[in-house]
């Protein structure tokens, strides 16, 4: 089974201001003023990669998922 993970999009806060749409696997997507805007483009991003969604706090610890695709079934738990 391939490892999903490498293709996850993860919204980052860039060091130099602003926030950054990246690919797992793929590097940087996109960069955003808020990260507001970048959890939508995040979001079109993934459901277009049918892949999860990773929203990174200020500190670049992940706050929060969402997946729009590929999980498994039945869920494990």
């Amino acid at each position: 089974m391939a490892d999903q993970r490498k293709h996850n999009i993860h919204t980052t806060p860039n060091p130099n201001g602003g926030w950054d749409i990246q690919s797992a696997g793929g590097g940087k997507l996109s960069h955003h003023r808020t990260k507001e805007e970048a959890e939508q483009a995040g979001r079109e991003e993934a459901k277009k990669a049918r892949t999860e969604l990773k929203i990174h706090n200020k500190d670049g610890k992940i706050s929060d998922s969402v997946s729009y695709g590929n999980d498994p079934y039945p869920p494990k738990g």
